[in-house]
Parts: structure tokens; sequence; C-alpha cells
């Protein structure tokens, strides 16, 4: 689009999500503990993996939002939905306009989260300090940002908190982060995902990522909470062989084979060693972005296997994919009694009628 156009188009488009944006608290607000829909295909985008503030804090308690529990188990989610539950239900629409690559200048420190208190504050709530949940990573992972809009991205920023910085107690500023490093463009397929490397770093950060969107001049600015260094080594070496023995044979039938037998005769049972739902996030007329959310059983599990029904896959995250099965990737295999997993993928076709079976890998 020419420069000259955007100023209308702009115009245009804020007034529209304005309009789209009111609908969803309304519906929130009138229809009590009803669970509100995933984002339309209208949406935008965020990072998915590690996920962002809202988009966590949506994952884990969309479906649920009302439930006291929240305020104990998850007291950084709790004051976000009690500040503005559509901070949530719209996860990927946290974006600026007309800021001309010139992010240092327009967002104050305190405010990096949320955008500058973008669309009158809306977003206030991710700048919160304190103790949000974090996601464990290695020092090398795989950033991935899903865009159900396909809008496109001249480059992603990607930041991380300098060592020593601890986000449960600082606000987050310009002077508190490093600049990891800067994409090029992404065509419009609707994932972007980069490579990111951490050496010799330890302990909580957080990982800022601003998307500059292809489309219009739309940056997003979004806050992920991470825990470098704890990924793959920790919870792999622990889970496999230290405890392998004393879990999985004496609560299992010791006197079958290893690792096999034991997790497959629970799987058969009606607790069963996991089960697996699929969450459309956003979909749009051929495609569609979707969570698959494992759930373990009774059992300790060291790694799962999802079969998702009716899906025809192109892409996955948080697992690896084998046609339409996703197995766990090597930090998120291992979960005790009723933990819980999430891993994504991008489908083609109709997200309607998906299903989704768990067995322990």
């Amino acid at each position: 689009m020419h420069a000259s156009a955007r100023p209308a188009r702009t115009g245009l488009l804020r007034r529209l999500r304005r309009a789209v944006i009111a609908v969803p608290l309304s519906l929130a607000l009138g229809l009590g503990a009803m669970t509100l829909l995933a984002p339309s295909a209208s949406a935008h985008g965020s990072v998915t993996d590690p996920p962002t503030r809202n988009y966590g804090c949506w994952e884990r308690w969309g479906a649920d939002h009302l439930n006291p529990q929240m305020a104990t188990l998850d007291p950084m989610c709790w004051q976000a939905f009690q500040d503005n539950p559509n901070a949530m239900w719209n996860w990927n629409g946290l974006f600026r306009e007309g800021v001309g690559g010139q992010h240092q200048a327009v967002i104050p420190d305190g405010q990096l989260c949320s955008g500058g208190r973008t669309q009158n504050g809306l977003y206030k709530s991710m700048d919160t300090v304190g103790a949000w949940k974090a996601k464990q990573v290695p020092n090398t992972f795989t950033l991935t940002l899903t865009d159900s809009a396909k809008h496109g991205a001249d480059y992603l920023k990607i930041y991380v908190t300098k060592q020593g910085f601890d986000p449960t107690t600082q606000p987050l500023t310009w002077a508190s982060l490093d600049l990891v490093k800067t994409t090029g463009s992404y065509p419009t397929t609707g994932l972007y995902q980069s490579d990111i490397s951490l050496p010799g770093r330890s302990g909580r950060a957080v990982l800022y990522t601003i998307w500059q969107a292809s489309h219009l001049d739309q940056p997003y600015y979004l806050c992920s909470d991470i825990v470098i260094g704890q990924g793959t080594e920790p919870t792999q070496q622990p889970t496999q062989q230290p405890t392998q023995e004393p879990t999985q044979q004496p609560t299992q039938e010791p006197t079958q084979e290893p690792t096999q037998q034991p997790t497959q005769q629970p799987t058969q049972q009606p607790t069963g060693a996991c089960t697996a739902t699929v969450k459309v996030n956003s979909s749009w007329s051929g495609g569609y972005v979707a969570d698959v959310v494992v759930t373990a059983g009774s059992s300790r599990l060291t790694g799962w296997k999802v079969t998702v029904g009716g899906a025809t896959i192109s892409q996955a995250w948080g697992g690896t994919l084998s046609g339409n099965v996703l197995t766990n990737a090597a930090w998120n295999g291992a979960l005790s009694p009723g933990g819980t997993a999430t891993a994504g993928f991008l489908g083609s076709g109709s997200s309607s009628g998906l299903t989704a079976s768990c067995s322990a890998a």
C-alpha cells in the first residue's frame, strides 16, 4: 500500500477495531460464566511460543476465567482478567500504529508490555510487575509467532532482559533489555519462526518481541516470560535417569518390560496415561491455527503422543510432527500426574470436527 493511502485506511481500521474489541467485553460481562469463542479470522497475531502474557492467560484460563482459584494459582492472570478480560480474548491485537520505527521514543519505560498503553490502555495489566507464569526454555530454542491474519513481517526485533534483572520486582525498561537479533522479512505464511540463542544465560527473564507487520505501519509489542537454562537438560535428565526406575516400575507392574508396557497399561484404563483436547485459536477460509492440550492421568509421563483426527497439519510447534501425529518435544514430555503440556499446529481445510487421542510415548 502507498504511504499516502495509509492515514485514511488507518483511521477506518481503528474505528473498526474499537467496535470489534467492544463486543467481546460486553459479551463477557453479560454472559457471566459462559466461555467466549476464540478470536475470529479478522484478528492479528502474537508470539505463541514462548507464550506472551495475555496469550498464556487465555490459554490456561480462557475456558474457566471466573474460577476464583485463579487468584491463588495464577495471580498475575487473575489481576489481568479482573482489569479487563478483553485483553485476553484479544490476545492477538496488541499493536500500535504510526510508530515509524521509533519504538523507544514512542513506548515509555514501564509500558513496554502494553505497547505504551495502546488502545486506551486495553492491555495495561500486561505491565503489572509480578511473578507471571514463565516457560522453561533451554539456552537455544525456537520462537514462534502465529499470524492468523497473514499480515507478513518486515522484521522481528527480539530482546531479552539483562542478566540479573528481576521482572517479578522491576518494571520493564528499554535500558533493561539487550537486543538478541533483528530478523529479515517474512512472507505472509501465517507462521514466523526464529532460532534464539542465549549462551551463558540462566534464570528468569522477559523475552520482548517487536513484530513490524508488513500491511501497515503496525508494530506489535509482545512480552513472554521465560526461565532460561531449565528446558531440555533439567527436565529430561531427572525424569529419564534417576526417576525412571522408582516412579514407573513400582507404580506400574515392575515385572513388565522397562518403559513401554508400564506406560501403555494405564492408557487403556478409564483414567488413562493422558488425555488431549484440541482448541482452535483462529480460523480463516482454508486454514486455522489450533493448540493440543495434553493432560497426564494418574501416573507420571515421560513422553506423550497425540493423534489429531480430521486434521491436515502443515506445521507444528511445541512437538514433532508426523502426518497428523504430534509427539512431545524434549522439554515438555515429562509430566507429573495431572500436569499439562501444549503443542500448536497450523492446519489446512476446515477446523470443524477435530478430535484428539493421547497415549504415552
